[in-house]
């Protein structure tokens, strides 16, 4: 047998990657959701950590081969132009600054519309998810942000459901997480749904992860600063800070977490020492508080930002939960800078 036929036959031999990713990169994208991801894939990918694409492959793509900088200045080359989509199993878009004009150009967001049209589907990555929801590839699939951009992404796309009380969404055809470690949780879902649960565990262990957190394990920030340990509460907890400024009633939040009314009522009362609706009270005051401290919105303002149709009523549970005004919270503030000031300024 001749040279060629040798390499075709050891072609034939090798084995085909279970797992393809494709990765775009947005304009200051976030290195640690795309570092993160990539590694998990190349830890699983074979053994002994030799780095070698034996069940997964990847590839960076873009319109041109220009360097693409992160948000901290770091740059990364793309590895190949576009192809045809259906070439990967996933098309992952990075995001990164949300300041950024235009995180890709028109050639990149044509190339996501084309693999959305022959059903490859789309994962976005940190604030990727703003991408694709810009370019109208999110209807109808729930999206899953930082609870740090919940507010932005709903502003940005109000007929789109998007929730910050989990770390990441995996659907039919979409994919998207809050960014930060929950990129390594998204690739390991993938790696265990197309490779396997050994590939995973490998993965996760050299990056010195515990265990794989799931698309049902919540965001870790607690928005009161009481620790509290059952996800339910914590996820009730998230969902309220979300409608701070309309409200939603004590049932639907029950719903959300596959409780009555009732049982949400029994799981606050020993989990959270507290009931629901104090807990509601309890974040609009604290939202109530950060704004008056952070701004100059009048009053009236600042009560209609937490749910509250008037000033006196807005004043009296302030005052009711902090033993004073919120105009009293403000000057004492102002005041405490002021001498901070014209102390250093002594010195």
């Amino acid at each position: 047998m001749g040279q060629a036929g040798q390499l075709r036959a050891s072609d034939r031999a090798s084995p085909v990657p279970r797992l393809r990713i494709g990765f775009v990169l947005s304009r200051s994208f976030t290195l640690s959701a795309f570092a993160l991801f990539v590694d998990t894939l190349r830890l699983a990918s074979d053994q002994l950590d030799r780095s070698g694409r034996v069940l997964a492959d990847w590839q960076v793509l873009g319109s041109t081969r220009h360097l693409i900088s992160s948000s901290c200045g770091i740059q990364v080359a793309p590895t190949s132009d576009f192809v045809d989509p259906r070439q990967f199993d996933y098309i992952a878009v990075v995001g990164g600054l949300l300041s950024v004009k235009q995180p890709v150009d028109n050639e990149t967001v044509q190339f996501l519309k084309d693999a959305a049209s022959k059903r490859v589907p789309l994962i976005g990555l940190c604030t990727g998810t703003f991408i694709l929801a810009d370019a109208g590839l999110m209807k109808g699939h729930p999206t899953c942000v930082s609870w740090l951009h919940y507010q932005e992404f709903r502003e940005r796309f109000p007929d789109l459901e998007v929730r910050a009380d989990r770390l990441f969404n995996l659907d039919r055809r979409r994919g998207s997480c809050a960014g930060g470690s929950s990129a390594a949780d998204l690739a390991a879902a993938l790696v265990r749904r197309h490779i396997s649960r050994d590939a995973e565990r490998n993965a996760l262990e050299v990056l010195q992860i515990e265990k794989a957190r799931t698309q049902f394990d919540i965001q870790t920030r607690q928005p009161l600063r009481e620790h509290v340990s059952d996800p339910r509460v914590a996820a009730v907890l998230i969902i309220m800070e979300q409608h701070i400024e309309a409200g939603i009633p004590i049932e639907k939040l029950a719903a959300q977490v596959g409780l009555s009314r009732r049982q949400l009522e029994r799981v606050f009362q020993e989990k959270a020492k507290m009931s629901p609706a104090m807990a509601f009270r309890r974040l609009r005051m604290e939202r109530a508080r950060q704004i008056l401290l952070a701004s100059e919105k009048p009053i009236i303002e600042v009560a209609l930002d937490v749910g509250f149709a008037s000033t006196s009523h807005f004043t009296r549970e302030f005052r009711r939960t902090y033993d004073r005004t919120p105009a009293e919270v403000r000057d004492t503030a102002a005041r405490e800078r002021k001498e901070m000031h014209e102390t250093v300024s002594r010195r």
